[in-house]
């Protein structure tokens, strides 16, 4: 059956490279239109998933679809379609001495498969920048969102049929593990696999899949206050980058403290109270911080709370005596994924922007931008924190590749 589902994918992906940029934008605006009308449906096939998962499961959130949250979706597809397409253009021409005339120009990857858990808003993401971008996809749902997952497909393939497209340049797989594994083994049929999830489920798709993977990682996410940060900035910016949506990769793990500023520590924790915020702090944190902050939330961190995706309204937090101390710290726990720095000072700035290896730095803002509708890429598949190909947010620039045509007069080689 697998084999099959794939077979048909790859053959309706041919189809997709005649298919003209204005029809694709249609389709994409009339599945946003469509998407909306169907807000009643999608929660209602939504909430059979919440019914089955814990609220205090750090899934549940991501699982969880509202009217807003559809809306958005709606918002971020027709967003990837008012975007140009990158397919066909030219980033390299030349006239070789012999005539020969030589193009490098993006094309499609083919078919892109991608592994994700409780997230059922990656469903559209996926499909609208794979649609855009021309390559279908087979998109391996977890069990979680099975419900949300099959009336998502539903609406997409009943907008590929009212425009006559070949609804199999979109297929969902059964939410078992056979699935998965048959996926991963899909040489032959599927081009690359972009796992998004946990980072159990990475490092499996990584160790087991014979299709190339582009890996989006674990959010293991470090804000360094410095010795010259601003108090009002970094309140906000550490508020916002925890309490904004725990559950997302980009949330704040580890708040990083320079040794003079823990004075200010119990002021900077404060916003954090609000959302019951549990703080596993370091022993000089934990004492600038006792009988300062609420008794009930505060622990003492040990090793096991760094390097700690939580996912979760819960934090760590390290002391170090300066710079170079909060970069070794980094160093030894990021999963390269987003990491910032509070300072006012223009050297330190520039010192941690250029050292610290992530894929998106940030000085003075949340770590909460790392998002492709935020970088103005109108929707993403995935965080990149690997350095092949694609690294960060990727859109629609990462889901192409390129080939080289040539043209010729008669020209052999000697």
């Amino acid at each position: 059956m697998n084999q099959y589902i794939f077979q048909s994918v790859q053959k309706a992906s041919r189809s997709l490279a005649l298919l003209a940029a204005e029809t694709v934008n249609t389709v994409l605006n009339d599945l946003a239109d469509e998407a909306v009308r169907q807000i009643d449906a999608l929660i209602a096939e939504n909430q059979k998933d919440l019914d089955r998962m814990d609220p205090e499961d750090p899934k549940y959130d991501r699982l969880k679809l509202t009217d807003k949250r559809i809306q958005d979706i709606a918002s971020d597809i027709r967003n990837v379609a008012g975007l140009p397409t990158p397919l066909g253009k030219v980033s390299l021409e030349k006239e070789l001495d012999n005539g020969l005339k030589i193009k490098k120009v993006s094309v499609p990857m083919g078919v892109i498969g991608v592994i994700y858990e409780a997230r059922p808003n990656v469903s559209f993401d996926v499909f609208s920048l794979c649609f855009k971008t021309g390559n279908a996809c087979v998109l391996k749902g977890g069990s979680d969102a099975s419900y949300s997952n099959a009336a998502i497909i539903s609406i997409i393939h009943s907008v590929l049929k009212r425009h006559n497209i070949d609804p199999n340049v979109a297929a969902l797989l059964s939410p078992d593990r056979a699935a998965t594994e048959a996926l991963l083994n899909a040489v032959g049929y599927v081009d690359v696999i972009i796992p998004r999830g946990s980072q159990g489920l990475i490092d499996f798709v990584r160790q087991n899949a014979k299709v190339p993977v582009i890996e989006t990682g674990a959010g293991i996410v470090h804000t360094y206050f410095d010795a010259s940060a601003d108090l009002e900035k970094g309140k906000a910016i550490v508020n916002n980058s925890k309490t904004r949506r725990v559950s997302v990769c980009n949330a704040l793990d580890c708040l990083i403290i320079h040794e003079s500023r823990l004075p200010d520590l119990a002021a900077i924790a404060e916003p954090l109270i609000t959302s019951d915020v549990e703080i596993f702090a370091d022993a000089r944190a934990y004492d600038s911080l006792t009988n300062k902050y609420p008794e009930k939330l505060l622990k003492v961190a040990s090793n096991e709370h760094f390097g700690t995706e939580f996912l979760a309204y819960k934090m760590s937090v390290k002391t170090v005596k300066d710079l170079d101390e909060a970069l070794n710290h980094i160093a030894n726990y990021s999963s390269k994924h987003s990491e910032a720095i509070v300072s006012e000072d223009s050297e330190s700035i520039e010192k941690f922007l250029n050292a610290v290896d992530a894929a998106a730095v940030y000085a003075n803002a949340s770590t909460a931008f790392t998002d492709g509708a935020q970088f103005g890429l109108g929707a993403e598949i995935g965080i990149s924190t690997q350095k092949l190909h694609a690294r960060g947010p990727m859109g629609l620039e990462e889901l192409t590749s390129y080939k080289w045509i040539v043209k010729g007069d008669g020209q052999i080689r000697a």
